[in-house]
């Protein structure tokens, strides 16, 4: 049997936050890729912020010159809401693997993928891995991790300056379960770019029932 010529390497971020999107990288590289283009690629927890930046940059270039090729998908706060973070997760995982084939011009069986933790591609990908703990373990893997986490912060930086949002300090936190931003939510009440279903057991303790902010 002829070996898929492309590695695929997917992992998630954001799955916890109280605020903001779940992110899903898809990074596709030909099989003899030189990582040295890319050293210090990672588990992304592991890696500091400045680090995964320039690993950011570093990759969008390689991109531009075709050496290899990458999604990171965005499932919203409200998408969350309404079908559950599993299903957001794999709609985005979906979204980007699409897209990156589509872009590629190939089939799911010239690809080899491997996905992070308990993530799991569409059943026509039949040459896929489900590895824990894979950011650390494989760098395609790390590579998208590192792409979904940095794709995400970038956008709550992003949103944080809109007035809505202020009193939320989302850059601060990104959106996770810190005592500053839980109390936040219980004073002001969730904002649309929170998720509602994530902050129950905070409206509920305290009472809140506000309409949505921003």
């Amino acid at each position: 049997m002829k070996q898929p010529l492309y590695i695929i390497g997917i992992d998630e971020a954001g799955r916890g936050p109280l605020a903001g999107p779940v992110a899903v990288g898809v990074v596709m590289v030909p099989k003899n890729f030189n990582w040295k283009l890319l050293p210090g690629v990672g588990d992304s927890k592991k890696i500091s912020p400045k680090k995964r930046a320039l690993i950011k940059v570093a990759a969008e270039a390689l991109k531009q010159a075709r050496q290899l090729d990458f999604e990171v998908v965005l499932s919203s706060a409200s998408y969350i809401d309404k079908n559950g973070i599993v299903p957001a997760i794999n709609s985005a995982l979906e979204t980007g693997l699409q897209r990156v084939m589509a872009r590629q011009g190939l089939q799911p069986k010239g690809v080899w993928v491997k996905l992070d933790g308990g993530l799991k591609a569409p059943k026509e990908y039949q040459n896929q891995e489900t590895i824990i703990k894979g950011d650390g373990k494989e760098r395609v893997i790390g590579l998208a991790s590192i792409l979904a986490k940095e794709t995400r912060d970038e956008y709550m930086v992003k949103i944080a300056k809109n007035k809505a949002f202020l009193p939320y300090q989302l850059a601060a936190h990104k959106g996770y379960g810190t005592s500053v931003h839980r109390a936040a939510i219980a004073q002001f009440g969730p904002s649309r770019e929170h998720r509602r279903s994530f902050c129950q057991n905070i409206l509920g303790k305290v009472g809140v029932k506000r309409a949505l902010r921003g």
